[in-house]
C-alpha cells in the first residue's frame, strides 16, 4: 500500500443505464468517509463484448481491462478512505469475473421504471433488451440472495420524491452512517467523473440535487412499446423488494399480515396461465373490473376432493347463462384449470378457491358486452383457509338495515360478484362487532345473512327461508338433505325476525364455513347459549359427507 493507504469496504451500486446512478454516485463523493469510482467495470465490458460506443476508445487507453486486475487492483485496491463507492452498470457483469466482485463489500441495488428510462435512452445508444439490464439486474439480486445476503433495493422515484428519508433508509441498511452532505453537491464536471461524461452526464452536471427536473414524465415513444412490455415484469420483481417508497398515490400502510402465513407464496390461475401472487392480475378492461360483470362460485377441499365440484359447476354456468355471457369456457376447460392449480400449489386438503369468470376484457372501457371480444376471463384463486367462523362455540349476528335484493332488481340466484348489496350489510355488522348480519327481504322476512343461508331449530323441527330472495346455496341444499337423513322434519317457509330471536338454535351454512352455529342475534342469546344438540349432529353428519365424497383431484395419494 501506498503511503496514507489503507484496506477500504467497498459499497457496490447496481443500476440500470439512466437511473440516477450518477447523480447518487455524486450523494456519496459528498461524505467525508467515502471515495468513488466510475463504472471501474467499462473497459472489462468494452473488451469482451466489442460494443460499440462513442467513448470507447478513450474507455480502453485509459482503463484497467483486464477482470482479474479491475477488480483485485482497482475495486478492492487500497484507498485513503474507509468506504469506496463503486457505480455499477448491471450489463457490464459479465461472465468470468473473479467471485470476490460479489462475495465481498456491501451491495445494494437501485431501480428506476422504463417508462421513465426509455424516453431519454436513446440519446447515445439505440434502446434493446441487452442495453437496458434489468435481466442481469434481476440476477445480481439472485445470486447476492444466493449468497445470503439479499441487498437493499431502493427506487429512484424515491430518491426524487423524498431523497433525505430514502437515503436515510439506505444508509441504515447498509449499516453506515447518513450524512447530510449527501443531499446536495455542486453543479459542473467532477473529477472523477468517466471519461464517456461528455456524451451522457449533461443533466447531471447541471443538477445539484435529487430534486426532479420536471412534475410530469415525458409522452413515451410508443415505437419502444413491446420492449417497455419486455422489461417492466423484471422492473417490477425488484420494485417488491422496495422497503420504504413514498411514490405518488402509495399507501402509507405498512404491509399486513396475513390471516394465513402460508398464503404470502402461492399460485393462481388467470386467464390461461398460472402467476404468482403479486402477479396475478386482470387487464384494467376486464369486465370485473368495469363493472362488477362476473359470475363466482367458493369450493373447498378435502382429502384430496374438491367437494360438490359438479354442483358448484352446474350453477357457474346457470349464472353466466343468465347474464348471457359469450365464448364460456367449456366444463372440462374449467375443471383442468382448478386441477392444474391445486396440484402446482400441493393444495389438497384444507384449501379454499375462489372461482371466478368474468364476461371478460373489452376492447375499450364502457358498459356494453359488445365489448367484450376477447372471451371470457376464468380466475383459480387457491388459498390454504380452515373455516372462517368459530364453528366450536359460535358466532353473533346482528340485523342491517340494508335489505337483501328482490328478483325485481337483482335476482340473488344469479351468482354474481357484484356484491355491493351484501357489502353494505357486511358493513353494518363490522360496526356492531358482530361476525355477520342478517338480511331481511322486502317484507320484513328474514332472507340470509350477508355471506351465508341461514336455519333455526324449534322444538325439534327445523326451518330455513324460502330462496326466493337469497341464493340456493350448495351447502344449504346440502344441509337440507342431511336433515331429512337425520329424520329431522325439515320446513322451508317465510320466516320473521322474531322467530329467529326466539329459536332453540340456529347456525349458518356456507361453502367457506361449513356449519356455524349462531348463538347471539341482536343481543339477544339463542337457547342455552351453548352449541345446540341438532346442530351438532348437523356438523358431524357434513364432517362425514365431506370425507366421503368430492371429486378426486388427480395425482393425488393419501399419505
Amino acid at each position: 500500500m501506498g503511503s496514507g493507504e489503507e484496506a477500504v469496504e467497498v459499497i457496490h451500486a447496481w443500476s440500470a443505464p439512466r437511473s440516477l446512478s450518477t447523480s447518487l454516485m455524486y450523494s456519496f463523493a459528498q461524505r467525508d468517509d467515502t471515495e468513488v469510482l466510475d463504472e471501474p467495470l467499462y473497459a472489462t465490458f468494452l473488451k469482451s463484448t466489442g460494443a460499440a460506443r462513442p467513448c470507447r476508445e478513450q474507455v480502453l487507453s485509459s482503463m484497467e481491462a483486464d477482470e482479474e486486475k479491475v477488480v483485485k487492483d482497482v475495486i478492492f485496491g487500497p484507498g485513503r478512505k474507509k468506504y469506496r463507492f463503486c457505480k455499477h452498470i448491471s450489463k457490464q457483469r459479465l461472465p468470468g469475473l473473479p467471485s470476490d466482485l460479489m462475495k465481498k463489500g456491501k451491495h445494494f441495488i437501485l431501480i428506476r421504471s422504463p417508462l421513465d428510462i426509455l424516453p431519454s435512452f436513446d440519446k447515445v445508444v439505440p434502446p434493446s433488451f441487452f442495453e437496458l439490464g434489468l435481466a442481469e439486474l434481476v440476477s445480481v439480486y439472485s445470486d447476492l440472495c444466493k449468497l445470503g445476503s439479499p441487498p437493499p433495493v431502493i427506487d429512484a422515484a424515491d430518491l426524487e420524491q423524498d431523497p433525505e428519508a430514502t437515503l436515510r433508509g439506505l444508509c441504515e441498511d447498509l449499516d453506515i452512517p447518513f450524512q447530510s452532505s449527501m443531499l446536495s453537491w455542486e453543479a459542473g464536471p467532477k473529477a472523477y467523473d468517466g471519461v464517456w461524461a461528455p456524451w451522457w452526464y449533461k443533466s447531471v452536471h447541471e443538477s445539484t440535487c435529487f430534486a426532479k427536473v420536471r412534475k410530469y414524465p415525458m409522452p413515451f415513444p410508443f415505437g419502444l412499446y413491446d420492449l417497455l412490455e419486455e422489461v417492466l415484469p423484471l422492473y417490477n420483481v425488484l420494485k417488491h423488494r422496495v422497503k420504504r417508497s413514498s411514490n405518488l398515490l402509495k399507501s402509507p400502510l405498512p404491509p399486513p399480515d396475513l390471516p394465513v402465513p402460508e398464503n404470502e407464496k402461492l399460485l393462481a390461475w388467470v386467464g390461461d396461465e398460472i402467476l404468482p401472487r403479486d402477479s396475478a392480475k386482470v387487464s384494467v378492461f376486464d369486465s370485473v373490473v368495469q363493472g362488477g360483470d362476473s359470475v363466482w362460485e367458493g369450493l373447498r377441499v378435502y382429502d384430496g376432493k374438491v367437494f360438490k365440484l359438479e354442483e358448484h359447476l352446474d350453477r357457474m354456468f346457470d349464472s353466466a347463462k343468465a347474464l348471457a355471457f359469450s365464448n364460456v369456457p367449456t366444463r372440462d376447460e374449467i375443471k383442468e384449470a382448478i386441477f392444474r392449480t391445486l396440484i402446482t400449489n400441493g393444495m389438497f386438503n384444507n384449501a379454499h378457491i375462489r372461482l371466478s369468470l368474468t364476461r371478460g376484457k373489452k376492447v375499450t372501457s364502457g358498459m356494453s358486452p359488445a365489448f367484450n371480444l376477447y372471451g371470457c376471463t376464468l380466475i383459480v384463486l387457491p388459498e390454504w383457509k380452515p373455516p372462517v367462523y368459530d364453528n366450536a362455540h359460535g358466532i353473533t349476528l346482528v340485523t342491517a338495515t340494508t335489505r337483501r335484493n328482490s328478483p325485481n332488481n337483482l335476482d340473488s340466484k344469479i351468482h354474481h360478484n357484484n356484491l355491493l348489496n351484501n357489502i353494505l350489510a357486511k358493513v353494518e355488522g363490522n360496526n356492531a362487532s358482530a361476525d355477520d348480519a342478517i338480511m331481511l327481504d322486502k317484507d320484513g322476512y328474514v332472507s340470509e345473512t350477508n355471506a351465508t343461508n341461514i336455519f333455526l331449530v324449534k322444538k325439534g323441527r327445523v326451518l330455513t327461508p324460502h330462496a326466493d330472495y337469497c341464493l340456493p346455496g350448495i351447502t344449504r341444499a346440502t344441509v337440507m338433505d342431511l336433515v331429512v337423513e337425520e329424520k329431522v322434519v325439515l320446513e322451508e317457509r317465510r320466516i320473521s325476525l322474531s322467530e329467529f330471536h326466539t329459536a332453540d338454535e340456529v347456525w349458518t351454512t356456507g361453502t367457506m364455513g361449513e356449519i356455524t352455529p349462531v348463538v347471539k342475534i341482536d343481543g339477544r342469546q339463542i337457547g342455552d347459549g351453548q352449541v345446540g344438540s341438532v346442530t351438532k349432529r348437523i356438523q358431524r353428519a357434513y364432517k362425514n359427507l365431506t370425507h366421503d365424497f368430492g371429486v378426486p383431484i388427480p395425482t393425488y395419494e393419501r399419505s
